[in-house]
């Protein structure tokens, strides 16, 4: 039992000095589109605003 936990003592100290690096820009960049969303005119009513009369 006691060669065990010694094993799984030093397996943790070895793992616990890793690192991950990943690069500074990001993977996905999300680019606007048009003009906002919603109101009359657009073709666009957010779920429940047309009952409201939003749209």
């Amino acid at each position: 039992m006691k060669k065990i936990f010694c094993l799984l003592t030093v397996g943790a100290a070895l793992l616990s000095g890793c690192a991950l690096y990943v690069p500074d820009s990001p993977g996905v960049v999300v680019a606007p589109q048009g003009g906002p969303q919603g109101g009359p005119g657009n073709g666009f009513c957010p779920p429940g605003q047309a009952k409201k009369g939003n749209c």
